[in-house]
């Protein structure tokens, strides 16, 4: 069955359109052709150049005559979601500490679908050929905070988020097998950490640890980030996990007190099942990597 023929009665194609253009603008193409944005979407130039005026008439887009940009009212489209997103805002100073304290970037991420996506963030030096920022995206399988997310999902929530995953290898250490992935999934679970040594890209090492509200649930992920030159494996556990394991805990004592009858909302929103999910494993005892 096609893309096409599978959608539902009430979706609306054109709205789906005009998302995959603003989609097509990023830090590396912050300015766009009309030709570019059509052929990038999959689009005729005519629906491409519609769509781009209607986005211009609401303000979304600003055109000097050749080149599109989108302009600082785009904010508004995620404003909505951050704004009832309290933890970004209860994290930030303990990654602000976690990093005074190791001198490396650290990153907190919730699951959406498939992916991660960045809602806080404290950058020390770029270790990526990719900028991230707050709202950056990345296959959830090949991270750290991926991971440790994954790996706390309800078994037929897994099973079928395994099955769709598209386990093209990114680097030549990628996981590419669903059986390994699973075992490694397994292993996450059992030892409360995840270390994720250059699948996502050449060079970067990073350490994840899940952050767990009032009844256990994982609600999202803190990670360190290195240059995998300056710092091997058993330095990253010896050295930086338990600073984030430290300071993870430091953020769910908050969130006890925060939230005391646990996350609701946004927070929780891509994790079907969750309420039934088990947490006997605890995260702060971890145990040693094979």
């Amino acid at each position: 069955m096609s893309t096409e023929e599978a959608r539902a009665p009430h979706f609306v194609r054109s709205f789906e359109r005009g998302l995959a253009v603003i989609r097509s603008f990023d830090a590396e193409r912050p300015a766009r052709t009309l030709s570019e944005v059509a052929r990038d979407c999959g689009l005729t130039r005519a629906a491409a150049r519609r769509l781009l005026l209607t986005l211009a008439d609401l303000g979304y887009v600003h055109c000097d005559g050749r080149l599109f940009r989108l302009t600082p009212r785009v904010l508004e489209l995620g404003y909505a979601y951050l704004a009832g997103l309290t933890l970004p805002q209860l994290a930030q100073p303990h990654l602000e500490q976690l990093v005074a304290e190791v001198g490396e970037s650290s990153s907190l991420c919730v699951l959406d679908g498939d992916d991660i996506v960045y809602v806080a963030r404290v950058p020390t030096r770029r270790i990526m050929s990719a900028t991230i920022t707050v709202g950056t995206r990345f296959p959830a399988h090949v991270t750290s905070v991926g991971r440790v997310m994954l790996a706390d999902l309800p078994e037929g929530d897994l099973d079928a988020r395994l099955a769709r995953t598209d386990l093209r290898p990114l680097t030549a250490r990628t996981l590419v097998s669903a059986k390994a992935l699973r075992t490694e999934l397994d292993r996450v679970r059992r030892q409360g950490y995840a270390l994720v040594d250059q699948e996502l890209e050449e060079g970067l090492r990073s350490v994840g640890a899940p952050v767990r509200d009032r009844d256990g649930t994982v609600v999202a992920g803190v990670n360190i980030a290195v240059h995998a030159g300056r710092t091997s494996p058993a330095a990253v556990r010896r050295e930086l996990l338990p600073h984030l394991l430290a300071a993870v805990a430091r953020i769910e004592a908050d969130l006890r007190v925060t939230h005391p009858a646990g996350l609701t909302g946004p927070e929780r929103a891509s994790r079907p099942g969750s309420a039934t999910r088990r947490s006997s494993s605890s995260p702060r005892s971890p145990a040693p990597e094979g």
